[in-house]
């Protein structure tokens, strides 16, 4: 299996025009998925419950878990896996809560303004399902929405095919303390939480990743409820080596992203092309002896790349036009390189630190803006889920002082009552 050559090798045009375009994500399924949440919208649970016969070929009378069914499910999961859980939750927790705290109180001539946090009521957090399960997801979003303080966490995960959640996933949500957990995948699921049904209650954010659907889903939900992490939809990864690096672990770190289905992108950047060659080589070994290659193919074949280029410098600047989920700098003395890094999800440098880790167990979260829009957006934080909200308070003499301007600023624009209520107070 060929990864699709770009050789830049001397280029000198905008990188942006010699690089692929990624597609419009989301376009072939734009018009489903509007049918689905329009759907959702006007019936609500029996649209989500013929919805998930459809298309996930399950028949849910109750789409709510109950509290039994995840405690049993946490009895019945490994001690290993339970530990694990609650390992991960606790350092996912602690990275959280050493985030930043609000800013001092400023003051200037009289005039006092504070900065007061407020976490959302409800939060919305999706966890995908169908090709595997994704209970990490399940702490990542859970961990920053605790944190952050909100009072009432939802889960959302499709069923499997006997109508059940596995049992890893209801343990993580009991691990990580999610109030309510639904048998609903796919944008029914967005569509559910945003505008609420009969057993779902609607949410003020909706966090974590999808396919093309969910992700879709989120974006035309926008706006109804808040969407953090962008577009966080089919996963990738930008390696970038030198010829020191380990073809095997690059190879291994380009399969790891492909493994999660159709869709995802996996670029190998190098200006050896002794290292491409032999990289190349590590992966058809590996994805020939997985038990997924059908899917790996699937998504190296039509997004999987080897890209050319002169040097570090060179392969930096390729990454940032990419801007992608995840970026591995695999290369010795790849720390030098780190202040060019302008467009990345999340950053992992030096060969042991690959991102098969910040999927679990780093503390960042692994729920990371796809599809370019880490150019202006960033991993779901807890402050994803708070609202920032000024306070002014200031003492007669500021008003008297600063009042006169106002009035002038108001009388320029036609506002004679926003004028007035500075006027009546001097």
């Amino acid at each position: 299996m060929a990864l699709a050559r770009i050789d830049l090798r001397g280029h000198s045009g905008p990188l942006s025009e010699a690089l692929p375009r990624p597609p419009d994500a989301g376009a072939d399924v734009r018009e489903a998925v509007s049918g689905i949440l329009a759907r959702v919208r006007l019936q609500g649970d029996e649209a989500v419950r013929a919805l998930t016969a459809e298309l996930d070929g399950v028949v849910v009378d109750d789409l709510r878990v109950s509290a039994e069914e995840i405690v049993a499910a946490t009895e019945r999961v490994p001690g290993e896996l339970r530990s694990a859980l609650e390992l991960a939750y606790g350092r996912i927790s602690a990275y959280h809560a050493h985030g930043p705290a609000p800013a001092p109180a400023f003051h200037s001539g009289g005039v006092t303004v504070r900065d007061l946090l407020r976490p959302v009521a409800r939060a919305g957090c999706y966890a995908p399902g169908g090709r595997a399960r994704y209970p990490s997801t399940v702490l990542m979003c859970a961990a920053a929405a605790k944190v952050a303080g909100v009072a009432q966490v939802v889960l959302c995960t499709p069923p499997g095919p006997d109508g059940r959640v596995d049992d890893a996933t209801l343990a993580a949500a009991a691990v990580s303390g999610v109030d309510e957990v639904y048998r609903i995948g796919g944008a029914q699921a967005v569509g559910a939480m945003a505008y609420g049904t009969a057993s779902v209650g609607a949410v003020d954010v909706i966090a974590g990743p999808g396919n093309l659907y969910v992700a879709e889903a989120k974006r035309q939900v926008s706006g109804v409820v808040g969407v953090a992490s962008a577009f966080a939809g089919p996963s990738e990864v930008v390696v970038v080596a030198g010829a020191d690096t380990p073809a095997l672990l690059a190879a291994v770190d380009l399969v790891v992203q492909a493994e999660h289905g159709p869709a995802g992108l996996a670029w190998l950047v190098t200006w050896s092309p002794d290292k491409a060659a032999e990289v190349e080589r590590e992966v058809d070994r590996l994805v020939a002896g997985s038990p997924r290659r059908d899917d790996l193919r699937a998504t190296l074949e039509k997004g999987g790349y080897i890209c050319l280029v002169d040097d570090p410098e060179s392969a930096i600047a390729v990454a940032n036009v990419v801007a992608p989920e995840h970026l591995q700098l695999m290369w010795e003395g790849a720390e030098d390189a780190l202040p060019l890094v302008r467009s990345a999800g999340a950053v992992f440098v030096g060969t042991w630190a690959p991102a098969s880790f910040g999927d679990y167990l780093a503390g960042p979260n692994h729920v990371l803006p796809t599809n370019r829009t880490a150019r202006f957006a960033s991993a779901l934080r807890a402050e994803d889920f708070v609202r920032h909200m000024h306070v002014v308070s200031m003492e007669r003499s500021a008003l008297r002082e600063l009042g006169p301007a106002v009035i002038t600023l108001a009388t320029a624009e036609g506002l004679p009552a926003h004028a007035d209520s500075i006027r009546l107070r001097l």
